[in-house]
This record gives structure tokens, sequence and C-alpha cells, in this order.
């Protein structure tokens, strides 16, 4: 029978068997789907590392007798020197570090220790004129030495910066730097200041700070010494650049030891999508022989 138009049937519904069998091809490829994705076997990985570290114990020798407060380094070479160090201990957190100052004697300003906390703030807290004026390099790398030889790491090492020569304490370096060589201390030294002539504060007899122009006497041949007999290098630092990259490299050569272990497990994912689509699979062929009364 011909219509002329669809207007008379618009409002005739099939009936819920109609909407089932026009939505059965989309379970049945719902299904075809979960199968080709279970067959393709996906996998979740499951993985693991085991890490141990092997820390380095430090202990920094600092030189904080009144020439450390030259201007050759900005702001002086003692400012300068703790900053570059503070950035070397930031950049060393899996190990122990001390602090050790001396002038005319030493003292251990902050024992070695993995709150790295505690000893920047002790490093803040450095400055010249707490002790008595001087350079007492062999008492400086004794006490060093000593905060080291109870010591279970295997490696130890003392960064020694000093700014002169050895002119005070009852400890001779060359002495001090046989003791740290029997206990297996590597002793790197650091000369600290420009090449001739350098800016030093000096008060005048009226109270007012002016700079005056001092030599610059560094005993390199002692600090060569010291490092050579203890199987590592001199430095000679002679301005701020400098100074970071030798705390740069003596970082690249004194690298912590670490050793990670990884382990790697599969978790096979297909078996929820087969059974997924096995269950979109049953659904579909009660519908066709329960409702839809049709063979598949």
């Amino acid at each position: 029978m011909a219509f002329s138009n669809l207007n008379p049937i618009k409002g005739i519904s099939g009936g819920f068997r109609s909407y089932l069998i026009h939505n059965q091809l989309y379970l049945r490829s719902i299904a075809i789907a979960l199968l080709i994705v279970a067959m393709a076997r996906p996998q979740t990985k499951m993985s693991s590392e085991k890490v141990s570290t092997e820390g380095i114990d430090i202990v920094l020798a600092l030189d904080i007798s009144s020439s450390m407060l030259a201007q050759d380094f900005e702001p002086n070479r003692l400012r300068a020197a703790c900053d570059v160090a503070t950035d070397f201990i930031t950049g060393r957190p899996n190990d122990r570090i001390g602090l050790v100052v001396f002038a005319g004697e030493s003292f251990t300003q902050c024992p070695i220790t993995t709150d790295h906390k505690v000893i920047l703030e002790a490093l803040k807290k450095v400055e010249s004129g707490i002790i008595e004026d001087g350079t007492a390099i062999g008492m400086g790398l004794a006490t060093a030495a000593d905060r080291l030889k109870d010591s279970d790491s295997k490696s130890k090492v003392v960064i020694l910066l000093t700014d002169g020569e050895n002119n005070q304490g009852i400890i001779d370096p060359k002495t001090a730097a046989e003791i740290a060589s029997s206990l297996g201390i590597r002793v790197y030294t650091i000369g600290v200041g420009t090449e001739g002539m350098a800016p030093y504060p000096v008060k005048d007899r009226f109270g007012r700070t002016r700079l005056q122009s001092v030599k610059v006497t560094i005993d390199e041949e002692l600090l060569e010494y010291i490092a050579n007999l203890t199987g590592v290098s001199y430095y000679r630092a002679n301005n701020e650049g400098k100074l970071k990259d030798i705390f740069e490299e003596i970082d690249h050569l004194e690298k912590t030891r670490i050793e990670v272990a990884s382990f790697t497990r599969y978790a096979e994912e297909f078996f929820p999508l087969a059974i997924a689509a096995l269950v979109l699979i049953v659904i579909e062929q009660l519908l066709n022989l329960l409702i839809i009364r049709r063979l598949p």
C-alpha cells in the first residue's frame, strides 16, 4: 500500500523487541573488540628497585684567619669559600660531612653528620676573629683527621682551604699529613688568593676602615706536599669562578657509590577482557532465544 507521506505512522513504535533487534549489532561489535584486545595480551609492568648507598665521610678544614677577609674575592675570601662549600654540601645528600675551622689554633665547628641543615647553619655562623689570629695549618689538618680516625667509611676525605703560610700551632703540617695518610684519609688542599697583591681592610687611627694592598703569600709547596702524600691534588683558586670549579672537580672525583638492583614483573590483563566479551556474547544469545525468539 502506497503512502504519500509518513505523517500517519510517525507515532507508531516498534516496541522493546524492535529496540533489542536493532541493538544486537552493538553487543556483538563490543564483544569482538574485547576479544581482539584480549588476544593482544595486554600486560601491566610492576617494577621495584633496591638501592644501597655507600656514603663518603668528608671534613672541611677552613682557614678563618684575618687574611681571609681580603677582598680579592666577592665579598671576601671567607664568605666566598663558605658560599661555594654550601653548594658542595647541598649536592651530596648521602655523605656525612663535618666542619673544622682554624686560625692560630683549631676547633671542630660541627662534627661529621648526615644532618646537613646543621652544618649549613654552622657555615653561616663562621667568621674571622672568633679564635686567636694566625695560620695553624698543621692544627687544622690534625683536628680534621681526628674527626675521621674512628670512621667506618671506606672513603674518608679532608678538604683543607687556606690563604697563607703555617705560622702557628704545635703540630707541624707535614706531621699532620703523615697522620692523615696513615689513616687512609685523602687531603685535597686549596690555596685561595689572587696572584701578587690583594686589597685587605684595615682600620686607621680614627677607627675608619680602608683598603690596603697586601702581598698574597701562600705556601703552595707545603699544600702540594700534603695533597700528594695522601694521593690527591693541590689546587689554586685565584677567583670565585676557579674556586667553584675546584669544588665541582672534587665533587666529581669523590662520587658516592650507589648500587641499584632492579626487579620487573609483568601481570597479564587479558582475562577480564575475555570474560567481558563472553558475557556480552551470552547476553546476545539469550536475547535471541528468549526474547526475540529467533535462532542465531
